[in-house]
Parts: structure tokens; C-alpha cells; sequence
């Protein structure tokens, strides 16, 4: 692959994919962002499509609903891509290193932030969410502090898996996840396949939760010792839970799935009342139950984890699509559940994907 030559940075308009109304997605040109000291132009490679660019493009994100977002939207918080241009003050990143970008951009200042919590920033902004134009785009430009260069042995298209497995590494981490663990995965999405594969090397077992049978497929694939519905799993079998599919029904079976003293880590967002929630469980069962927002300090520990194939993205890739055809990797994303879950973009058919 060959570096991309040092030039001065660009002017003008870009291509870039953005959602402009409630189930539309169409191709645009915008103005290509321009010069910061601190900050950094890549060209993304890779994005990937998750259930957060589903409720995007449906309208029904809390993002929109709350204003922090609006339409036309350029989405795309899973990425990677190349540097093509830095600021003057920009250092320890040069042009030609790939990157991965950090979806959640912190004012490094507040109360929060000082206190060692950036996921929960008082003037928080998300890439391709709100705040932060995304990297569905022919450039993107980012901050110095929130890239991560890539070592030659990751892939671009393993690259693009890296921000939602942080997510599950910071969970592992913070649930304090141990080879005593009896871990079982409610939800076989990304996120979810994620963590079978995590915990199959961290835990002494992992059972995999789930309602798609072909994800559970992938699960047994990705190391789980069982695939089980969810009214096939013991109650109280379970010292470490990890809920990533976002259901407020899993929610629950979650919590009564967890042992005596066990920890619930939830990772996916359900929106939705849990009905039949008695707190006094969590007391006289000595449940702990951890809420995780995404895991800012973990992306040299989940690039690592990808080099040494502890992570695969593989299996769990069910297409890579030009921007061209994007609402049909939409239409893939929400309707496509044979198989793997996740689906991509490539914006730039020269990077390496193997």
C-alpha cells in the first residue's frame, strides 16, 4: 500500500452520504472542512453501518428527537481511514498513517472530564451522531487527541470493527471479567459476537443468548460453549452477563439469569420501560449492574486484541458496499439478519482488506 505524499490541505467541496429525511439516504456534496491547528484531515477508508445509523435514518434517534442532531445528516461513527493533511500544531501523527477515530469527542475540560469520566462530557459531541460530522465522506477532519494510528498488521476492514469493540473490551474490563467467570452473552449481534469472542478466551465458559438462529450460529463459530434461547438458560447460572442486545426484555432475563452476587454488564441501549422491574432483586440477590458507555480508554488494548486474533472481524462481515449503494446496505442492515451482522462502506477500493 502506498503512503499517501505529503500536499497542503485541500479546498472545496466532497462527496459524502448523508441521511436528509426520515428513510432517505442520498448522495451530496458539502464543504470540505477546513484547517485547525490541532487537528487532523483523513480520507475514511471503511464505515460501518450499525443500529444507532438505523435509528438515524428512521428519524427515531435520540439525537434528533432531543435537537442535538438534524437533518441532512452525515453519519458514520465506525471507521478508519488515512491521513491526508495535518495541522501546523498536530503531533505524533503524520501524513500517510492510518487511524482509527474515536466516536466520542470530549471537551477535556469539565467536571467530568477532569475527574478521569470523558464518556460522560458536559459538552460531549459524537461523530456522526451530533456535534461532529461523520465519515461517510470523502474527508473527515478530527482532533489530534481522538485518533489512534494503526500498527501494519491490522487490516483497514478490521480496523473499521474497533469502535464497537471497545465498547465490549471497557465492559470486560470494568465487570472485572476473570477465568473464573461463567459469562453468558444475551444478543448476537456485533456487539454481542464481540464479547463470545472475548470471553471465550477470558472466561472458563461462555454461552451465547439469543433469538436469531443464524446468529447463534455465528456464536458457537465465534467460541460460545452453548447457543441457547432464552428460555433455555438456567436462571442463576451465570456470574457475569453481558446484555448487548438492547431489548428491555433481555434486559430482564439478564438479571435473572446472573447468579447470587453476579454482575450484569449492560451494553445495549433499550429505550423502552422495563415493566415488572423490582429493584429490591438487585439488593437481596446481590446483583451488580453496570451501565457501560462505550470505553474511550480501551483502543490500544482492542487494536492489540485484533493483531494477536483474540478479535476477528470475519465472520462477522455480511457485505462491504460502495457509497453508491448505500440505502441498499441500509436495506442489508435492517432486513438481512441470515447471517453475519455487520455491513460496510468503502470509500476507498485501494486499502488493504486482508
Amino acid at each position: 500500500m502506498s503512503a499517501i505524499q505529503p500536499r497542503t490541505w485541500p479546498e472545496g467541496t466532497m462527496s459524502a452520504v448523508a441521511i436528509t429525511a426520515p428513510g432517505r439516504v442520498e448522495l451530496t456534496r458539502i464543504p470540505i472542512p477546513g484547517p485547525r491547528p490541532d487537528e487532523v484531515l483523513i480520507r475514511p477508508s471503511y464505515v460501518g453501518l450499525c443500529g444507532t445509523d438505523l435509528e438515524l435514518l428512521h428519524g427515531k434517534a435520540s439525537y434528533l428527537q432531543d435537537g442535538r442532531a438534524q437533518f441532512p445528516l452525515v453519519f458514520g461513527h465506525e471507521w478508519c481511514g488515512q491521513v491526508v493533511a495535518v495541522g501546523e500544531d498536530v503531533k505524533g501523527i503524520a501524513v500517510g498513517n492510518r487511524v482509527v477515530g474515536q466516536t466520542m469527542v470530549p471537551c477535556g475540560l469539565c467536571r467530568m472530564c477532569q475527574r478521569g469520566q470523558r464518556q460522560h462530557c458536559e459538552r460531549l459531541v459524537e461523530v456522526g451522531l451530533y456535534g461532529l460530522q461523520g465519515a461517510a465522506a470523502e474527508y473527515i477532519r478530527m482532533p489530534m487527541r481522538s485518533l489512534t494510528v494503526l500498527p501494519d498488521a491490522l487490516s483497514d476492514l478490521s480496523a473499521a470493527f474497533i469502535e464497537p469493540a471497545v465498547t465490549v473490551v471497557g465492559g470486560f474490563d470494568k465487570a472485572g471479567c476473570g477465568l473464573e467467570d461463567e459469562v453468558a452473552v444475551v444478543g448476537t449481534g456485533t456487539i454481542g459476537l464481540l464479547a463470545v469472542q472475548l470471553a471465550s478466551r477470558m472466561a472458563r465458559s461462555v454461552d451465547a443468548i439469543g433469538i436469531d438462529e443464524a446468529g447463534l450460529k455465528l456464536a458457537a463459530a465465534c467460541g460460545a460453549r452453548r447457543t441457547l434461547r432464552p428460555d433455555q438458560a438456567r436462571n442463576g447460572s451465570y456470574s457475569l452477563v453481558i446484555e448487548a442486545s438492547g431489548s428491555s426484555r433481555a434486559f430482564m432475563r439478564s438479571i435473572e439469569l446472573a447468579e447470587t452476587g453476579g454482575r450484569v454488564a449492560v451494553v445495549g441501549v433499550a429505550n423502552d420501560p422495563v415493566a415488572g422491574f423490582a429493584p429490591g432483586e438487585l439488593v437481596l440477590r446481590g446483583i451488580d449492574l453496570l451501565g457501560i458507555r462505550h470505553g474511550l480508554d480501551y483502543y490500544d488494548r482492542t487494536i492489540q486484541l485484533f493483531v494477536d486474533g483474540v478479535l476477528d472481524a470475519k465472520p462477522l462481515i455480511a457485505g462491504v458496499l460502495p457509497p453508491e449503494q448505500a440505502e441498499r446496505a441500509f436495506e442489508m442492515l435492517e432486513h438481512g439478519r441470515s447471517g453475519p451482522p455487520k455491513v460496510l462502506l468503502n470509500f476507498n477500493n485501494d486499502r488493504r482488506t486482508s
